[in-house]
């Protein structure tokens, strides 16, 4: 084999190559986080003062998996107060992996069904609204 041929046969594995790498880049999933982005992130500000209720209570948030249950226990602040809201289990790596479940109680803990949930990393979200003033928690959690 002579260097002509050398040369053509690397320019094709080249182009074969390129190719290949922009059929794939076309064929992958590029979900955005969520689809409305930009509305979320002007009112991120209302999320940033959430969380500052949040880290003002007396004691943090507690949760815990238990068989196929994840169960929150608010802090004492809210001993006699109704709260509602919403807890989201969301996936990074898949919007359809999410989960999501409405609460509203009074001195009770609020326990939501996993076994259905996939494994792997969430992003535990917590949103409630007591005596008009709401709170918001987030945390990693692995399943």
């Amino acid at each position: 084999m002579n260097w002509g041929y050398k040369i053509l046969s690397f320019y094709a594995l080249f182009v074969f190559g390129i190719l290949f790498m922009v059929f794939k880049s076309s064929s992958q999933n590029t979900d955005l986080v969520t689809t409305d982005y930009y509305a979320k992130e002007l009112k991120y500000q209302d999320k940033i003062d959430e969380q500052n209720r949040v880290s003002a209570l007396t004691t943090p948030i507690n949760y815990k998996l238990s068989n196929d249950s994840l169960i929150i226990t608010f802090p004492n602040d809210f001993v006699g107060k109704l709260l509602t809201g919403n807890v989201v289990l969301y996936c990074v790596s898949n919007e359809k992996n999410d989960t999501k479940q409405l609460f509203s109680v009074k001195d009770k803990a609020v326990e939501m069904a996993i076994g259905k949930v996939k494994k792997g990393l969430y992003q535990l979200q917590i949103s409630w609204v007591a005596d008009d003033k709401s709170y918001y928690f987030e945390n990693k959690i692995i399943i």
